[in-house]
């Protein structure tokens, strides 16, 4: 099955917590928070603005996005489990730092 967010929604995949802490510690399934970052899978057309005009998202497919620890809706589609949110409910995007970048700090 295919999902087609409407309006402004973004359908969003969790992305695994880690396993170990930095420490080396192994943490059970319980004792894990659900991560608060995540891929995104699917976006929405867009919002309309006051005058109707649509307005583009600003994230898109294959984003790795933070987003609030209620924010969504939890939905299971083709045995996936997945978030629905508004854009708005994003904090902001991953980007990743490069090589370059990395070694000069």
């Amino acid at each position: 099955m295919k999902f087609r967010p409407l309006h402004d929604r973004v359908v969003v995949k969790r992305i695994s917590a880690e396993e170990k802490t930095a420490g080396g510690i192994i943490i059970p399934d319980t004792a894990k928070e659900k991560p608060q970052q995540g891929e995104v899978v699917a976006v929405g057309p867009g919002a309309r603005n006051e005058r109707g005009e649509l307005v583009a998202p600003g994230v898109a497919v294959g984003d790795r996005v933070l987003f609030g620890k209620w924010s969504g809706t939890e939905v299971k589609i083709d045995g996936e489990e997945l978030l629905i949110m508004k854009e708005s409910d994003v904090m902001g995007i991953l980007e990743p730092v490069s090589e370059a970048r990395r070694h000069a700090a």
